[in-house]
């Protein structure tokens, strides 16, 4: 399919030509055309599948085709909900050039930033607002934005602007909003808390389903390395050594293991920054562009500071901690192998976090092979449960590894070294005095 046979008018095909979009992703060859029909709609994706075109596309066509109104302030007709700053600015940038060659006004409204130039953009009138909810909500207290004449609403992200706790600005937002509207919802996963939402929000709408959140994208190479929670670091450290890991994506649980983990890269002398809720929306766009040009090798942030982040060829996904919801897991490694490409992902599992990694691995239908030979594997000891030592004895074959191949691994305590120690050999981990 083209999209040309998705029916999108000549100006929105001439600004994706001028991007080198030569055929839809499968939610916008599902998506564009209900949406196009005036039908609410609920997509249940990941990131990178595409689906900021399949809702941007068929608004900017639908706005555009009112644009024989009398002239005058502009008011806002469609509004687009977000957790995060970062996939804001993302989604304006998109507009601006899907709707290059339209006459159609866009603007952002998110919180860290100074709001008076925000103010202005609102009292000068905009076709499309692209919000977060904090921010929003404190404009509409001050009487600055005017909801009234909203015909699309787009909830981008939704779970996780739950998991912000969000939904409280979120349903005083919609309820702002004109009865009778057009809304598209958008998640990456499916807690029960999205179905309740959907449920009350959307009427009769087309559901679409890409890529289901339980199977992960075929050419991500996963790997796992058991390792004591101390070992963290120079295991992370050891691994960096291999200059084929150019830039890595690197997820920790919290902020200030963001900010502790930075300080320990920077003093080994590599190159990292943190983002993350903490940060000003200027530092977290100035170390997002320092990634993106690649002045930082390493990139660290937190799983909500993380949506948004769009990278092209990200090569490496690492988990420094694992998460405690296995669905983030599958959006984690969803940032690479992105757009058809190749992509790794390397996670650390502690002991405290094995049970996150029982929970992943049976939502994923698959064990993630297990990396034994490196130089700080988990200390086993008699209070480790025998269940967890029976699972984890075997490791992966050399044709396995995604890593760096077969390496000759050196145990702190062995400055011989020692080659394949654990490969294939079915031994439990090693016992350290």
């Amino acid at each position: 399919m083209t999209f040309e046979q998705l029916k999108l008018i000549p100006p929105i095909l001439k600004a994706l030509a001028k991007e080198n979009y030569t055929q839809p992703t499968p939610i916008q060859e599902q998506a564009i055309p209900p949406v196009l029909a005036g039908r609410d709609l609920f997509g249940c994706a990941q990131t990178g599948t595409g689906k900021t075109a399949a809702f941007l596309l068929p608004i900017i066509q639908l706005l555009s085709a009112q644009q024989g109104r009398p002239s005058g302030k502009r008011v806002i007709r469609s509004l687009i909900l977000t957790p995060t700053r970062e996939l804001a600015i993302q989604i304006s940038d998109n507009f601006k050039s899907y709707g290059r060659f339209l006459n159609l006004r866009s603007a952002v409204i998110v919180g860290g930033v100074s709001q008076k130039a925000q103010e202005q953009a609102l009292e000068q009138g905009m076709d499309i607002l692209i919000a977060t909810p904090g921010r929003l909500i404190d404009l509409m207290n001050q009487g600055f934005a005017d909801l009234r004449h909203v015909q699309i609403l787009v909830l981008d992200e939704a779970d996780r602007m739950l998991d912000m706790g969000f939904i409280h600005d979120m349903r005083r937002i919609i309820a702002k909003l004109p009865a009778k509207r057009q809304t598209l919802f958008f998640s990456a996963t499916m807690p029960p808390e999205i179905k309740s939402l959907v449920d009350s929000l959307l009427t009769n709408p087309m559901k679409i389903e890409i890529t289901p959140v339980s199977s992960t994208a075929e050419r991500i190479k996963q790997a796992l390395y058991f390792v004591d929670k101390p070992n963290k670091l120079p295991l992370l450290i050891d691994l960096l050594q291999d200059k084929s890991i150019e830039s890595a994506l690197v997820f920790t649980r919290t902020k200030h293991g963001a900010d502790r983990l930075v300080r320990g890269l920077t003093k080994a002398k590599i190159t990292a920054q943190a983002i993350h809720g903490d940060k000003s929306q200027n530092a977290r766009q100035a170390a997002l562009n320092n990634f993106k040009q690649g002045v930082t090798r390493m990139l660290v942030a937190t799983d909500i500071a993380a949506r948004g982040i769009d990278i092209e060829e990200l090569s490496h996904v690492i988990n420094y901690n694992l998460p405690n919801i296995p669905e983030t897991y599958v959006h984690r490694i969803g940032r690479t192998g992105r757009a058809g490409l190749s992509g790794i992902a390397i996670s650390f599992c502690e002991y405290e976090e094995i049970p996150y990694l029982k929970d992943i691995e049976k939502l994923i239908k698959q064990k993630i092979p297990v990396i034994g030979d490196h130089p700080y594997p988990m200390t086993m000891n008699e209070s480790t449960p025998t269940a967890v030592r029976e699972t984890r004895t075997s490791v992966t074959s050399s044709e396995d590894r995604v890593t760096r191949g077969h390496r000759k691994g050196t145990n702190r305590n062995d400055s011989a070294g020692r080659k394949g120690t654990f490969e294939g050999s079915g031994r439990p981990w090693k016992r350290r005095s």
